[in-house]
């Protein structure tokens, strides 16, 4: 499967107290230490905090360096950036940093001697090209690096990369052709190149059902296991476990997609995880996940497509469109200088509006916690008096034999009632891990005939949403999943949960009945309780064709 810019999510602020925790253990080191020691970090990570901590360390020294005006050393610091960015899954970042540095390269005289630097950069950008399925691009990327690279070593990789471009494009004869040509000249690749050539040829031959194909793999699998080379295992298991699938051998499929997820949780990259998962999704026989799983890969395509922010474009822009934009500039600077007492004035009226909202907006959080506050301690009466008194008035009449049976059920079906009311609007208690509470409500609904899977819930940056907030997300997805359990008879439930910038998007979707959407069916209530917060939610649903809800805070 591909990923755009994963994406994907990584605890960054506990990640960077690793790294300044790394940072602080390396004080004593010399700074050529500290740099060698922090380079390897990140090209060859082996701890989970390997990866921040160099991206902290080589920002600092980029800061360092920019004031020193040493654009030679901003350069070194911004290839190992980039790289960093790109192994935990952040491509754009990546990117970015490709770019600045083949700026400075570019504004320098002597930028015809730094062949290493560009051929490495080039190399870079084309592999960023790649997960984001740009291949056209990612292709002329490495075409570029190909021209001016003048060592073995570098040729290798490049060339081995855009095979790896022919693999994406399911042309495995023509990726063939290059790993086979890389491999005869495998008594002048050290144990990496070789390990990397090795994988990549066994899994060309495995698709093409060659009979050396497992060979090979095993072979690149025991190559980089005896030298501990973390992402290059990552991508050995991958394939193994791809090869044992595509044989029906589900049992060592399994096996190495384990090993492959707990290499993931090692690296700690989301990009990884995320491929890790997959893999063992793809072993699940349920028809609804593969169908989930290629809907989400076209999804995921399609949006990449769409959302493809290209940096290197901007590279790419002629002098005389940069002078043009120079000027346009200049006048923008000039008019704003005419304008400043205006912008001033406007200043301080948005600073009024703006009190006006914050005040308006803390009298409605007030009455919102209010609302909550009232719904608990409701509950609390309905479950200590009116429960509590019903079931004390079915234990009297269960021992009068005169009582006639059936207002006992009746009885026992309003004491159900009662107790549920007061379970559904019980207090939150805020003050432990959401997460974990938010996932055990919704794996609550599951039962032999509803399946409830739930995606990147762990993942989301619950400590940053405000309780209010919270408590609603909490409210909402309990009346989603109650109304699943008592009117849609689904046998299917997701619940995907992403961050998008600033905002939170949670798309749940069942396999249900589906319901007229005209008439509400009590769907009011959910819509007011996420516009309380400034939320939105829509629904979609018709009957006979399940139910879905997008949430947005």
């Amino acid at each position: 499967m591909k990923y755009n810019k994963v994406s994907f999510i990584i605890p960054t602020l506990i990640l960077y107290v690793f790294a300044f925790c790394f940072s602080l253990s390396s004080a004593a080191q010399t700074p050529s230490d500290s740099s060698l020691f922090f380079r390897n970090a990140i090209v060859n990570p082996v701890e989970p905090q390997d990866l921040p901590s160099g991206i902290h360390f080589f920002t600092k020294q980029k800061e360092n360096h920019l004031e020193l005006q040493d654009t030679l050393k901003v350069i070194y610091d911004l290839r190992l950036l980039s790289i960093a960015e790109f192994k935990i899954g952040n491509n754009f970042n990546s990117e970015n940093h490709v770019v600045e540095a083949l700026n400075l390269i570019n504004s320098m005289a002597t930028k015809d001697t730094l062949i290493n630097a560009r051929v490495g950069l080039y190399n870079q950008l084309g592999r960023i090209y790649r997960t984001s399925n740009n291949f056209n691009e990612a292709i002329n990327s490495f075409d570029q690096a190909l021209q001016i690279a003048t060592n073995l070593k570098d040729s290798v990789i490049i060339l081995n990369n855009k095979a790896n471009i022919y693999t994406d494009e399911l042309a495995y004869s023509k990726a063939l052709e290059i790993y086979r040509l890389l491999h005869q000249k495998q008594s002048e690749l050290n144990n990496y190149e070789l390990g990397l050539i090795v994988d990549n040829l066994g899994h060309a031959q495995a698709k093409l059902n060659q009979p050396d194909a497992l060979k090979n793999l095993k072979r690149a699998f025991d190559i980089r296991e005896k030298n501990n080379d973390i992402i290059g295992l990552h991508s050995s298991t991958t394939h193994l476990s791809q090869y044992y699938l595509d044989k029906k051998d589900t049992t060592n499929a399994l096996v190495f997609a384990e090993k492959t997820l707990a290499l993931s949780n090692k690296i700690n990259s989301s990009s990884f995880k995320i491929e890790a998962i997959s893999l063992l999704m793809n072993l699940n026989k349920n028809p609804l996940v593969h169908e989930y799983l290629r809907l989400n890969d076209s999804i995921t395509n399609a949006k990449q497509i769409a959302e493809n922010k290209n940096a290197f474009l901007k590279y790419n822009v002629s002098e005389e469109q940069k002078k043009t934009q120079a000027s346009i500039l200049l006048q923008e600077i000039e008019s704003r200088k005419r304008l400043a007492y205006q912008a001033l004035a406007f200043i301080i009226f948005l600073i009024l509006v703006g009190s006006y909202f914050i005040y308006r907006n803390r009298y409605r959080k007030a009455k919102i916690e209010e609302i909550y506050k009232t719904e608990t301690r409701i509950a609390k009466k309905v479950h200590d008096e009116v429960a509590n008194d019903m079931y004390k008035v079915m234990t009297s009449l269960e021992n009068n034999s005169g009582i006639d049976s059936k207002i006992i059920d009746e009885m026992e079906k309003i004491y159900t009632k009662t107790r549920d009311i007061s379970r559904e609007n019980s207090a939150i208690d805020l003050r432990e891990d959401f997460g974990l509470q938010l996932n055990d409500l919704l794996l609550g609904y599951k039962n032999d005939k509803v399946k409830v899977i739930t995606k990147n819930l762990s993942k989301m940056p619950w400590d940053t949403v405000p309780e209010l907030k919270k408590t609603t997300v909490y409210r909402v997805l309990q009346e989603l999943m109650t109304n699943m359990r008592k009117h849609s008879k689904a046998t299917f439930v997701t619940l995907i949960f992403e961050k998008e910038g600033s905002k939170m998007h949670i798309r749940y979707k069942d396999n249900g009945v589906g319901c007229d959407l005209f008439k509400k069916n009590g769907l009011q209530h959910t819509e007011s309780r996420i516009a309380s917060i400034n939320g939105t939610i829509n629904f979609e649903s018709k009957q006979g064709d399940g139910f879905k809800a997008s949430i947005i805070i």
